[in-house]
């Protein structure tokens, strides 16, 4: 383009009276839209917000701008979902009773008592056991810590250190870091027989003897197990009636040693109650439709989407940004994640509008997606298009960053017809594509494929700027944002140019066998659905040829316990992996319809 330019230049200098000057190059469709998506004035677009109210407001009108519709049987664009948004503390207590603790005490304020935002709603009385920092580092780690190897904890409440030895060496801080979540040391309590568990930040650590805030949980369910933070002054009579303090308590486990033990506290006993406030909001996918042209009667199946997510992460303050402590709380204002998927879309929309539609073409646009990919789930678990009408799904995830004329097309296995329709596409398009065939990506593409519709996922890669407030407008190439604009039309022009619809195809997930290898972590082949308030964890669908699959586990199964390891949500099962070893086999204890069913899975590997 740049030597075509110099030519035209010289011609214009030499000659103007007889060429006359070209017209000057369209502006950009997409670069309008990434500008106002990713403004400060949407506030980073957070799933339920303000901002992204705006922004959907913005998408709207754009779709009305190019003659799209409501999709049929909707009066409006907007599609709404209600979500758990974040947690608060509805009032928890807690009373220290005992002859050791010198009389009741009683704890309402918030700067001394509070729920974690996973725990379970309760009152729970029983005696006290200290269990140091309440870390269990997993055998197949071969690192020997735990935390409960000399305590009896059955129905006791237990009384943990929050974070992790301050004095160990860097390998065990490590190591210890690694299970000091405080999920996991609810778990690792509630596996134990504890009725509930307590949480004290020690004198040498950060944030020392404060609670811990409520802080934003995607779980939807609880922990299985009452669980609060109290301060360092309510902790103050329980250690006195065991003749020790908070701060020779931590003393004597801040090195690391794994031989050193917590204790009973025979003589106190506590009363704790909590009161979790899980926060619903509501949210919207926004979706419409170009009608075809043509009657679709012959089609049997006449709809073909495109999608992109247009949320993104507000201010970053849920957990999931990767911003420095300087730019913490700022505006994440997701310029390539994913204002430039959304912009694509609209774009693509606005061309295809132009042209004869020989199906109809839908407009998606996800909410939630950070989230857990919650809207999209929403709309294939309750479509408003029959997804049996749907023909194909093409999705843009971060499309705005292109690196040496890259562009990756994800879960192209989903159809035997993707590989010679991107190589016509792209004859005029001249990207040089990165092909790959899986389809369980961490994105919108994943749920349809989980309902079986072809699919294809368009991604320019990762950068530095990824989930940080520096992912803005400016850095955002638009001349390629604006190529993949046009690839994508072109093979939605195909797909409507085909009398049959793509036939689908169940991609398994290739495994490898064997363990103990650096870089290979189990593999199980279970993809979880986020969406829905449930005790264990609930099953959007297993992968092809997964040892799930193979296990006889399918969409819609709860697993409530594995290896042995009760399941009461998504952590849980994160952190149960880490008892499995690579090709040995485990029980699998699982709901089906309400039905409790066992199974045996063999869990692989993968790198």
């Amino acid at each position: 383009m740049k030597r075509t330019l110099v030519a035209a230049l010289v011609a214009v200098a030499t000659v103007q009276t007889v060429y006359p000057q070209a017209p000057a190059p369209a502006a950009s469709k997409a670069r309008a839209h990434v500008e106002a998506l990713a403004s400060e004035r949407y506030e980073g677009r957070l799933a339920g917000s303000a901002g992204e109210r705006l922004a959907a407001d913005y998408i709207v009108g754009e779709l009305q701008r190019i003659g799209a519709r409501p999709l049929p049987g909707q009066r409006d664009f907007r599609l709404p979902f209600e979500f758990t948004a974040g947690t608060r503390d509805g009032g928890s207590t807690i009373e220290v009773i005992g002859s050791g603790a010198s009389g009741p005490r009683r704890f309402a304020a918030r700067p001394d008592v509070q729920a974690l935002s996973f725990s379970d709603n309760g009152n729970v009385t029983g005696p006290v056991v200290f269990a140091g920092y309440g870390i269990v580092v997993p055998e197949s780690q071969e690192f020997g810590y735990d935390s409960y190897a000399t305590l009896d904890v059955k129905d006791k409440v237990v009384l943990v250190l929050r974070y992790f030895p301050e004095d160990a060496d860097p390998k065990t801080r490590g190591v210890l870091a690694r299970y000091a979540d405080l999920r996991y040391k609810a778990m690792a309590a509630r596996q134990r027989g504890a009725r509930a568990m307590l949480v004290v930040t020690g004198p040498s650590s950060p944030n020392a003897g404060e609670t811990i805030p409520m802080s934003f949980d995607t779980a939807l369910a609880g922990s299985g197990i009452v669980a609060a933070s109290i301060s360092a002054r309510v902790s103050e009579p329980l250690f006195a009636a065991a003749g020790q303090t908070l701060a020779l308590a931590q003393k004597a486990l801040d090195s690391g040693n794994p031989h050193a033990a917590g204790f009973a506290i025979p003589d106190a006993s506590v009363a704790v109650g909590t009161v979790v406030v899980r926060e619903k909001q509501s949210a919207a996918n926004i979706a419409g439709y170009l009608p075809a042209t043509t009657a679709v009667s012959a089609l049997n199946k006449p709809w073909v989407a495109l999608g992109a997510h247009y949320d993104h992460l507000g201010r970053g303050t849920h957990g999931n940004s990767l911003a420095d402590k300087a730019d913490a709380g700022k505006v994440h204002f997701g310029a390539d994640d994913n204002a430039s998927g959304t912009a694509a879309v609209l774009a693509a929309g606005e061309a295809l509008a132009a042209q004869p539609r020989r199906r109809h073409v839908m407009l998606e646009f996800w909410s939630g997606e950070e989230l857990g990919l919650i809207g999209s789930s929403h709309f294939v678990n309750a479509p408003a298009v029959p997804l049996d009408q749907l023909a194909a799904y093409i999705n843009f995830d971060m499309v705005g960053r292109m690196q040496d004329n890259k562009l990756t097309v994800q879960a192209t296995g989903t159809s035997p017809v993707w590989g010679r329709l991107l190589e016509q596409a792209n004859i005029a398009a001249g990207f040089e594509l990165l092909v790959q065939q899986d389809p369980y990506q961490p994105t919108d593409v994943a749920s349809f494929n989980q309902a079986g519709i072809p699919s294809l996922n368009f991604f320019t890669g990762t950068h530095t700027d990824y989930h940080r407030p520096s992912d803005t407008a400016d850095k955002i190439e638009y001349e390629d944002l604006d190529r993949i604009v046009a690839f994508a039309v072109a093979i939605v022009r195909r797909l409507g140019d085909t009398e049959e619809a793509p036939p689908f195809t169940k991609v398994d997930q290739q495994t490898q066998s064997g363990g103990g290898r650096a870089g290979v972590r189990v593999f199980t082949g279970t993809i979880p659905d986020y969406s829905t308030e449930v005790k264990g964890l609930l099953l959007s669908g297993v992968i092809g040829g997964g040892p799930a699959e193979q296990a006889g586990l399918q969409k819609g199964d709860v697993i409530v316990e594995i290896a042995g390891q009760t399941i009461a949500n998504i952590y849980d099962y994160t952190y149960a992996l880490e008892v499995l070893k690579i090709g040995e086999p485990v029980k699998v204890v699982y709901l089906r319809s309400g039905e409790r069913k066992e199974t045996t899975l063999t869990p692989g590997a993968r790198k």
